[in-house]
């Protein structure tokens, strides 16, 4: 076991004469399973492969970085990292971050605007007969048309703009592995169109000779940016199939004379399989090369965390993780869990406190339909809204004796849980709630209800706040049974299509009166693939056809923001009407630029 090299010295090390895989990131290189590019790394090394990576290369120089390592026999891999790199630069009100959680230090401009798309274009200029591959985050919600909101304007696929050969989208555990057994003899591009969860260019040839009842065919781009009830008709489609719990359809969309070919998903992974990908030899640890560097934040978050499933049904409109992970939950073994805290614990940097028993959502571990031949035929974007399916086992007993055996292992003092709470999965009972705030809460439990307002919850598919003001009060009542000062601390969010400064007062007033200072805030970002930015960017539910008011301008969404510190007290005026689509001058990212 041992890291995999990133410079041509610790490849000679190693005694290598060639590279398979070239990993390119827009991170630091952090060998721990919470990272994509090490997880893809790990499992092509399994798979006896030899893969290098290339962390944060300098594209503004001679390229010596992405010419160190040579060209790989099989594909380089691309991604921007673990954040699409807009919201990693920016802020919801468009201005130039100064720091980078994926970076020693904490340091800004270590990776471009649109990370994918420059990054690949480099390659394929050096190296134009590599195959190029992009996956993670922002090649993954940018594979169709997509609303940008940096440009304030539609985009293509990602593919079209990269030149990129092939796309991997959602979690690459499966394809990754097929991507490089295709590519083993050359180049094909017949087999690679075979593969599951990829996507790719093709012409009108071969788009004529797929069968009409196996293909989802989307509006096109140009007619997408035409109309927006064009491209809000094609998110709805898109939606629909990927809430399948089997989905065998191609999809296909049109720019300009090619067409973008997204294959359909494998199914969610087994326990078997999650269980390999976090079972690999991960060092649990920055690369040494950062050594004296300084910190990287996103590292020191989660180093003493543990992961234990992929993939949410909560559904929510802002969200991208079902999107990117799927909506039906992959949970690890107790077995896995348990052997990954042991080896926790023998980490020189562990102390004896786990951060984080958790996933996307602290508490859908090994949670799911109980007639699975009901999901079979389920279209619902979200298991919890408007309320939660009959047919939803929500049922904490597992997670609860997890807990606990994670609290016996030799070497744990206390194991938190940091990641949000679904209050909405309580199912009638506290017993969960009384477990995590009695044993494994630090002093501070973090749920979302991300608004007070009916309507707004319902456009976000979240539920009402009457459950939030009944898990306060639970909460409350058992740290007070229990002699606890501990706080809830909740998340909202302003601005998100269909918020008017009416409901940012009523939020304001109600949190108010329940005695709460709020701290978990944010201004809505619309980030590509996700409902609210198809909201954002038509003016309108592309479910029902009704038009929403949209907080577009940047001095329209600080006042909004603004409620949460206190800020007018009265809303101005009367409620807005629903705002049309803006103009694609302007509102785009600002002139001055990382250097």
């Amino acid at each position: 076991m041992g890291w995999l090299p990133t410079t041509a010295k610790e490849v000679k090390a190693l005694g290598w004469d060639y590279i398979d895989v070239i990993l390119i990131s827009g991170d630091a290189y952090i060998d721990h399973p919470s990272f994509g590019v090490a997880v893809i790394g790990r499992i092509l090394e399994a798979e006896g492969y030899r893969v290098a990576v290339i962390p944060q290369p300098n594209w503004r120089d001679d390229l010596r970085d992405f010419k160190k390592l040579g060209a790989p026999r099989l594909f380089f891999g691309v991604s921007a990292g673990s954040m699409d790199s807009m919201v990693n630069h920016y802020t919801a009100n468009i201005r130039l971050r100064s720091d980078d959680a994926y970076t020693p230090g904490g340091k800004a401009g270590f990776r471009p605007d649109y990370a994918v798309t420059v990054y690949s274009r480099i390659l394929k200029e050096l190296y134009p007969n590599v195959p190029v591959v992009v996956g993670g985050i922002e090649a993954s919600l940018r594979r169709l048309t997509h609303y940008d909101y940096w440009s304030n304007s539609l985009k293509p696929s990602v593919l079209i703009d990269s030149g990129a050969d092939l796309l991997m989208y959602g979690m690459g555990d499966k394809s990754i592995v097929e991507v490089a057994k295709a590519l083993h003899n050359g180049f094909n591009a017949k087999l690679l169109r075979r593969l599951r969860q990829v996507a790719f260019v093709a012409d009108r040839a071969y788009v004529d000779r797929l069968s009409e009842e196996s293909t989802l065919r989307l509006h096109s781009f140009e007619e997408c940016v035409a109309s927006g009830k064009a491209f809000g008709e094609n998110f709805k489609y898109i939606e629909i199939e990927s809430n399948l719990r089997e989905q065998n359809r191609t999809i296909v969309e049109a720019v300009g004379d090619r067409y973008v070919v997204v294959t359909p998903p494998y199914t969610a992974l087994t326990e078997q399989e999650i269980d390999h990908s976090f079972d690999l030899p991960y060092m649990r640890a920055p690369h040494p090369r950062y050594n004296g560097k300084g910190d990287i934040p996103a590292w020191e978050m989660i180093k003493n965390s543990i992961n234990i499933h992929r993939g949410c049904f909560g559904g929510c409109s802002f969200c991208t993780i079902s999107a990117h992970q799927g909506k039906f939950i992959s949970s690890r073994s107790e077995e896995s869990i348990l052997r990954e805290v042991r080896r926790l614990t023998e980490m020189p940097y562990f102390r004896g406190n786990i951060s984080d028993i958790g996933g996307p959502s602290a508490n859908m571990y090994r949670m799911g339909g109980r007639d699975t031949s009901l999901c079979d035929k389920c279209r619902r974007p979200s298991c919890l809204h408007p309320k939660p399916c009959p047919n939803l086992k929500r049922d904490h007993s597992h997670i609860i004796e997890l807990y606990r055996k994670i609290t016996a292992t030799p070497g744990v003092r206390h194991a938190y849980i940091g990641s949000g709470i679904r209050y909405d999965l309580f199912d009638g009972t506290i017993d969960y709630l009384r477990e995590v705030v009695t044993r494994h809460t630090s002093g501070r439990l973090k749920v979302a209800p991300e608004h007070t307002e009916e309507h707004v919850l319902k456009l976000m598919r979240k539920p009402s706040f009457d459950g939030f003001v009944k898990l306060k009060r639970d909460f409350e009542r058992i740290c007070s049974d229990a002699g606890l000062k501990y706080q809830v601390i909740p998340y909202f969010i302003s601005s998100h299509p269909g918020c008017t400064e009416r409901d940012m007062a009523q939020l304001a007033s109600k949190t108010r009166s329940l005695g709460m200072r709020l701290e978990q805030v944010q201004d809505l970002t619309p980030t590509p693939m996700t409902l609210s930015s198809v909201m954002f960017w038509t003016g309108e539910n592309p479910y029902t056809g009704e038009k929403l008011y949209v907080a577009r301008n940047q001095d329209d969404k600080r006042r909004q923001k603004s409620y949460f510190f206190d800020g007018p007290s009265k809303p101005s005026g009367q409620t807005p009407r629903p705002s049309r689509k803006p103009s694609n001058k302007g509102g785009g990212v600002p002139s001055k630029r990382r250097k």
